[in-house]
């Protein structure tokens, strides 16, 4: 019996995001990307009222507070919407809470009137590629050397674009 709370398939939900949240996702951005975001750059998003977001908490945690699995966290003005950033923890790979975050995001942005969605992608994410290419999103640009990691090595961000309507 006791094996099988250990054991079993972990459920998540997806709520709103919040400034509540701001200090674990600058945790989770912080593990996942060279440059993390501190939480007040968070907040200050948050606190612009085309900006909008979702996370990810386990359902079925041990825990009496779930960790953040992960958040998406995006913008929408005069018809285009764009994803600002996106998180899932280390741990959770396939687990599919990516594709629910972006699902979220892209109603969401319909919903506020977004005609398109954009987003920028290091061109040497291949897990992040096969998602948003399996989501519709196609590269409209490129912007070379645009990012730089832990050991300053530069690559390519791919800017993609998705229609919403």
């Amino acid at each position: 019996m006791l094996e099988n709370v250990f054991s079993r398939k972990p459920e998540f939900e997806i709520v709103t995001m919040s400034a509540d949240d701001c200090r674990e996702m600058s945790e989770l951005h912080g593990q996942r990307f060279a440059r993390g975001w501190n939480d007040g750059e968070f907040v200050n998003l948050l606190l612009q009222q085309n900006t909008y977001g979702f996370v990810a908490r386990q359902t079925n945690a041990l825990l009496f507070k779930p960790s953040l699995a992960g958040f998406v966290l995006a913008r929408e003005v005069a018809g285009e919407a764009e994803i600002l950033t996106i998180a899932v923890q280390e741990k959770l790979p396939r687990a599919g809470l990516g594709w629910r975050l972006m699902l979220a995001a892209m109603r969401e942005a319909q919903a506020r009137g977004g005609l398109s969605m954009f987003l920028e992608v290091d061109d040497g994410n291949g897990p992040a590629l096969g998602l948003y290419r399996k989501l519709g999103f196609e590269i409209a640009g490129k912007r070379d050397s645009y990012y730089t990691d832990a050991e300053g090595r530069r690559s390519a961000a791919l800017v993609m674009k998705r229609d919403l309507g």
